[in-house]
């Protein structure tokens, strides 16, 4: 019989601390800005949050160079606030869900923007182009409660490419928790994306990608050659 196999967790960085977060589920909401959701082709004012998932092995540290993703030509970026979550529930109040939150951090969800175009085409599900290897990097953590204020961009080999605030979120992270615990019960160790604003775009090989929100760790990526 072939032994089984020990596998330990991703965990990514906390600020201050040689400590590391486990990461137990990754979940993402999408066109939570405004201006996003309109890019997108979709209408802000009729969008109730929908939820996709990454595999946790998803994450990357901040200062990765990355082999650039099979099966694309067309590979954007999405800068977005993370939260951590420290503290379970399900069928959380929002007034609630804030006291979940074990910090805050800056993500990128990598996108395979051909891939997912094929499947919203053919009605079918987005996890090869949401869900594959090495397409969540997410910063140091740091423990403390998200600001509901605070500019969020990020550059592409110093070029600005997205320049939004963290206020023109249509939902809330206190909403947006508590909209995914009435899906599924939350768990220490949940990451949670919540949505990018206007301006994704696509990243070329031996680029080189910096993301930015007020008052938390920058996050640095590159792709290889």
């Amino acid at each position: 019989m072939m032994k089984i196999p020990e596998v330990t967790p991703p965990t990514v960085a906390i600020v201050g601390t040689t400590d590391r977060f486990p990461v137990r589920r990754i979940f993402c909401v999408g066109q939570n800005y405004a201006d996003h959701a309109r890019e997108m082709g979709s209408d802000p004012d009729r969008q109730q949050p929908f939820f996709f998932s990454k595999p946790a092995d998803a994450v990357v540290a901040s200062g990765t160079t990355l082999p650039f993703p099979t099966q694309t030509e067309d590979l954007h970026h999405e800068v977005e606030l993370v939260v951590a979550i420290g503290v379970g529930g399900k069928d959380v109040a929002a007034t609630e869900a804030t006291a979940m939150i074990f910090g805050a951090g800056v993500g990128i969800d990598l996108t395979r923007r051909d891939l997912q175009a094929v499947a919203k085409k053919a009605g079918r599900p987005w996890d090869m182009a949401k869900g594959f290897d090495r397409s969540a990097p997410v910063g140091a953590l740091t423990p403390s409660q998200p600001a509901a204020h605070g500019a969020i961009a990020l550059a592409v080999d110093g070029e600005t490419r997205q320049s939004g605030d963290l206020s023109m979120m249509i939902w809330s992270v206190a909403e947006v928790i508590a909209a995914l615990s009435s899906f599924v019960e939350l768990a220490p160790g949940d990451l949670i994306f919540t949505g990018t604003p206007a301006g994704v775009g696509p990243i070329r090989r031996g680029q080189r990608v910096r993301a930015t929100i007020d008052g938390l760790e920058p996050l640095e990526i590159a792709f290889e050659d």
